[in-house]
């Protein structure tokens, strides 16, 4: 394949096997139906193998609708809690998470999708991309405490009033 060329679905063979793996836009591919999902699958010519478009995807073998993920995604651009879009959208924060970790391997494809589509600024994608990078955890705070720089117990204080 290719090295650092993105390559549009449908257009390579993905069995290894084949003479024609890898070689984009070959024309060895044809249209082959669709999914019960509706997802369009294709067929190599040279090796008979058949695949659905979005496979090599964040979207392949996935419950939810491409465009239910990339909302999700979106809303996180926008800086929308795990929890916000749990109750807008009815999905498991895990799922959520683990969409941002998948997304996180193909950061190309899915900033090209997000600013064609969603209009996102680079700050927004930025922010999206740190809270992947934090695997959408908050940073734990340190918090002051009154030990004694020694190491000592703090002393206890009451004030009578």
């Amino acid at each position: 394949m290719n090295e650092g060329l993105l390559a549009r679905a449908g257009s390579f063979c993905w069995n290894q096997s084949c003479q024609d793996y890898a070689k984009i836009e070959s024309g060895n591919l044809r249209k082959f139906g669709l999914t019960p999902k509706g997802t369009q699958r294709y067929q190599c010519r040279t090796c008979k193998k058949v695949f659905s478009q979005y496979r090599g995807t964040l979207f392949h073998s996935k419950k939810h609708s491409p465009e239910t993920i990339i909302e999700c995604l979106a809303m996180l651009g926008d800086r929308c809690s795990l929890a916000a879009i749990h109750r807008i959208k009815g999905i498991k924060e895990e799922t959520v998470i683990e969409w941002l970790l998948l997304a996180a391997k193909q950061t190309a494809e899915i900033e090209a999708v997000l600013i064609a589509q969603y209009h996102f600024s680079r700050l927004q994608l930025d922010a999206m991309w740190s809270y992947v990078g934090n695997r959408g955890e908050k940073k734990a705070t340190r918090k002051r405490t009154n030990a004694a720089l020694s190491g000592e117990e703090p002393r206890l204080t009451s004030t009578v009033g």
